[in-house]
């Protein structure tokens, strides 16, 4: 992984805008190749179908988290892709389901956006989800003018031929115009001729990031990633999707990072769970993060991590602008 900046940084060359189709390309024209390629490649789907495991796949870096909950990725993430010929500008997006609080509303507005800025557009699903499932997001897919790749993906829980056979048969009903990628993105399999179409598809352009971007998020944005992936993985039912965590101290020196975390909870029952019995669990989270976090930046970590009670954060709307869900 690419190493964090002074100011605690992965964006490289890049420029705030609510818009990721305003960012200002970074090089002259001068110093693009003559018919270079750009353009940005959405991922959406619903939850659970592998949307985060092909896009680390494609991007070739672990962007986005992963685990076997519905619901792990929160927030529109960008792993960027280049070479010398091609800029690819991949957006990982949160699964599309019906809100049943302000926090999944937003979720569900990145998800949706992702529908209006993208050059190619890949919808990801698997062998077990039926086309009917969120119907009207499926509509508004199967309206779009941008090309779209349908990717079937765990195609490696097949028994065979012709199981695989009925299932694009039933997708290409549901989305005729698409281009139908059967893969297993854990498995590697299609995703190289996936990446190839892509690059065909892209519409030449100079880039929009800088050519030695990885993603458009901040350091920190990485650290509250890992830790709520050991949130994920660690505690049941309700209580991981009920936190939040928010990093108040990046402190990066040339051999060592000094970090502070707070993980915020909804009910002061929550706080207890997380912290365990003799603060056992919390300690287990901070161990294995602080693990992933030296590996993703390269360098030794010195990790201090806080519980505090924020009631009902996920459906007061000033907190989720202060969590970066809303502008």
């Amino acid at each position: 992984m690419k190493e964090a900046d002074k100011e605690g940084s992965l964006n490289s060359g890049t420029e705030e805008s609510g818009n990721i189709k305003n960012i200002v390309p970074v090089m002259g024209e001068a110093e693009v190749k003559e018919g270079h390629k750009a353009g940005f490649v959405n991922i959406v789907g619903n939850p659970n179908v592998g949307k985060s495991t092909l896009m680390n796949d494609l991007v070739g870096e672990r962007i986005s988290i992963i685990t076997q909950k519905a619901q792990t990725t929160r927030h529109r993430i960008m792993g960027i892709v280049n070479t010398p010929d091609y800029q690819i500008v991949y957006s990982d997006t949160p699964g599309v389901l019906k809100p049943k609080y302000k926090l999944q509303e937003s979720m569900l507005e990145f998800s949706e956006g992702a529908l209006t800025d993208a050059d190619v557009l890949i919808y990801v699903t698997d062998v077990v989800e039926e086309p009917e499932k969120n119907k009207d997001f499926l509509d508004r897919v199967a309206k779009e003018d941008i090309p779209v790749l349908l990717v079937i993906n765990k195609i490696d829980l097949l028994k065979g031929q012709d199981d695989l056979n009925q299932i694009v048969d039933k997708w290409h009903e549901r989305l005729p115009k698409a281009e139908i990628f059967p893969t297993s993105a854990l498995e590697h399999f299609n995703v190289e001729n996936l990446k190839n179409r892509i690059v065909e598809l892209l519409p030449v352009s100079a880039p929009f990031f800088g050519k030695d971007a990885l993603t458009d998020k901040p350091a920190r944005f990485f650290v509250t990633e890992i830790i709520r992936e050991k949130l994920l993985l660690m505690y049941d039912k309700e209580i991981p999707y009920s936190t939040e965590v928010i990093v108040e101290k990046f402190d990066e020196k040339e051999g060592a990072i000094h970090i502070m975390a707070v993980i915020y909870v909804e009910r002061d029952s929550q706080k207890g769970i997380i912290i365990g019995k003799g603060g056992e669990k919390i300690k287990r989270v901070g161990i294995t993060s602080r693990e992933d976090i030296e590996k993703f930046f390269g360098k030794k970590v010195y990790l201090e991590l806080f519980v505090k009670v924020e009631k009902d954060w996920r459906n007061r709307e000033n907190k989720l602008r202060e969590f970066g869900y809303k502008e």
